[in-house]
């Protein structure tokens, strides 16, 4: 191959690799967001139940957290 073509390849994949990326922390951040404005809606609706309501949020943000993180390393791996 070509040296131009090769760069014009290598070009596209760091290209999609950063689309990616973006789109994934794009819907991590949302999700995140999301899921804390309704865990502490449900807080301030019912004050009783924080206890009960933080301990899985904080879960599902960890594992928001870290597909998030999968994709980084995704993308790096490209």
């Amino acid at each position: 191959m070509e040296t131009s073509t090769v760069m014009a390849v290598n070009s596209w994949v760091v290209l999609s690799a950063a689309i990616t990326f973006a789109c994934a922390v794009l819907g991590g951040t949302y999700a995140q967001g999301k899921a804390a404005s309704v865990a502490l809606e449900g807080i301030a609706r019912n004050p009783a139940a924080a206890d009960k309501i933080q301990t899985p949020m904080i879960l599902g943000l960890a594992l928001m957290e870290s597909l998030v993180i999968f994709a980084l390393i995704s993308t790096f791996l490209i």
